[in-house]
């Protein structure tokens, strides 16, 4: 069989020739830059990384380091790819491409999943906090006027995603640079007494809860990074989808260090970390606090209102993408493929529309369908970044051969880090097997996965029948 005949139509970026060339192209550098940092810089880090330090100590350093890599080097096969071959679809694309349909049926609506239930629990934790300071409106009101925005405003064009999410991304960018510079200040004395290394090696020593406090702070770290693929996905609607993903992959990979490991340093340097304010408040909240900086709650709880929106945004824009690429493959209901002024409406109001029924669930079953939905979706990652390795394999190989000019990007020491990383996937697997709540979400995770392979492998066969029967 020929690869003629088998390349996704979607793979070809040029204008008139795919699916794709009917979505507008209104991203510029600067969004697909702040895309990527925003994805990294959500209220995991300004507020759900306490929970990881409340369960490693000290050591979450040493896990936001490991996790980092890991993201790092993710990202830097999605953009070897994704430079090569611009697509919507991303991933998925480039999954069924080299893999087959299962693998692109799976990695697609497992992120369009993982998306979706990421803009439900951004808009409960947004409408509660808007609900502390406007209490006449309920909560579920304010989620109702969020998701009404963003998807209206997802609705218009492309560009007006972009604009929200460079300027919400500014402002987070501007807050961590603001904390690390006081972070080191403090660490200095400048803020009173420097406080040394006693908050990192006292209180239980560096690794005061030992292997099963490292455990469980891995699984916290890993999810924090979760949503960062969204560059890949925004680059094909940019103006030069190529060099732009090159370009945004190479600056988001040195500001994750930056970030997450510096923010991390900075906090548990600063204040012990066992105070239980740390997991209540937020690590942020809690090192301003300390250093004397005034109203720290205030500002940090307006920070962590952009960052949760600009999540909401992005994982309303990322998600409608996939699902739209997934449905023009023929791999979902075609009504999704629907395109008004080069934006695919059907696809963002079905991705919103999936968004509030979640939010409903955590109202009306919180324990039960809404922390089943909240469980795959936290698995979701660790699915499609296996698959992502298994692909960049494949079509690192076959372009080397074919067209080696579109390496514009590459992974660092093919292929020996690919197997690396993939390896470090299968470990965190291994980890979340060792506990029961981890089993539990791999559980329901494979039926999910088992479903939705099945179902990309009888498309795969149909296709091979249909061209079987086509040259004969």
């Amino acid at each position: 069989m020929s690869r003629t005949n088998t390349r996704s139509p979607q793979y070809s970026p040029e204008a008139g020739q795919n699916s794709e060339s009917v979505l507008s192209h209104g991203l510029k550098q600067r969004h697909l830059s702040m895309i990527a940092l925003g994805g990294v810089i959500g209220a995991g880090l300004f507020v759900g990384s306490g929970v990881g330090i409340a369960a490693a100590g000290p050591a979450i350093v040493l896990l936001f380091m490991g996790t980092g890599a890991l993201v790092m080097l993710i990202m830097r096969m999605l953009g070897e790819m994704s430079a090569a071959r611009p697509s919507t679809g991303s991933f998925s694309v480039h999954a069924e491409e080299e893999v087959g349909s299962w693998a692109g049926t799976t990695s697609g609506w497992m992120y369009w999943l993982m998306l979706c239930a990421g803009v439900a629990a951004e808009a409960t934790a947004a409408g509660t906090i808007m609900h502390n300071w406007v209490s006449f409106i309920p909560a579920y009101g304010w989620v109702a006027i969020f998701m009404v925005f963003f998807c209206a405003s997802n609705l218009t064009a492309v560009k007006n995603f972009g604009e929200f999410e460079f300027w919400f991304s500014a402002i987070k960018v501007t807050t961590i640079v603001a904390f690390l510079v006081l972070g080191v200040l403090g660490i200095l004395g400048v803020f009173g007494d420097a406080p040394g290394t006693s908050h990192l090696t006292g209180h239980g020593g560096f690794f005061p809860t030992g292997v099963a406090g490292l455990a469980a702070g891995l699984l916290t770290t890993i999810s924090g990074f979760a949503g960062l693929e969204t560059v890949t996905i925004a680059a094909a609607e940019s103006d030069n989808p190529s060099r732009n993903v090159a370009r945004a992959v190479r600056t988001a990979v040195w500001r994750i260090a930056v970030f997450y490991i510096g923010s991390m340093a900075v906090v548990v340097t600063l204040v012990p970390w066992n105070d239980p304010k740390v997991a209540t408040d937020g690590p942020y909240v809690t090192v301003l606090d300390t250093l004397g900086i005034p109203a720290a709650g205030t500002i940090m709880q307006i920070v962590v209102l952009v960052a949760l929106l600009s999540a909401m945004n992005a994982n309303i824009y990322g998600s409608s993408r996939m699902a739209y690429s997934l449905v023009s493959r023929g791999q979902g209901p075609r009504f999704l493929s629907k395109v008004t002024r080069g934006v695919p409406a059907a696809a963002v109001l079905a991705s919103c529309v999936f968004g509030f029924a979640a939010v409903i669930a955590g109202i009306v079953w919180p324990t039960t369908v809404f922390a089943w939905l909240l469980n795959i979706a936290g698995c979701s990652v660790l699915v499609v970044w296996s698959i992502v390795c298994l692909t960049q394999l494949k079509m690192r190989r076959r372009l080397e051969r074919e067209a080696p000019e579109q390496l514009s990007v590459r992974m660092w020491a093919f292929p020996y880090l690919t197997w690396l990383t993939f390896a470090a996937i299968l470990g965190v697997f291994a980890v979340m097997a060792a506990s029961p709540d981890g089993r539990q979400q791999l559980i329901g995770t494979a039926v999910v996965v088992a479903a939705l392979a099945g179902a990309g492998h009888l498309k795969q066969r149909r296709d091979r029948d249909r061209r079987a029967a086509a040259d004969s």
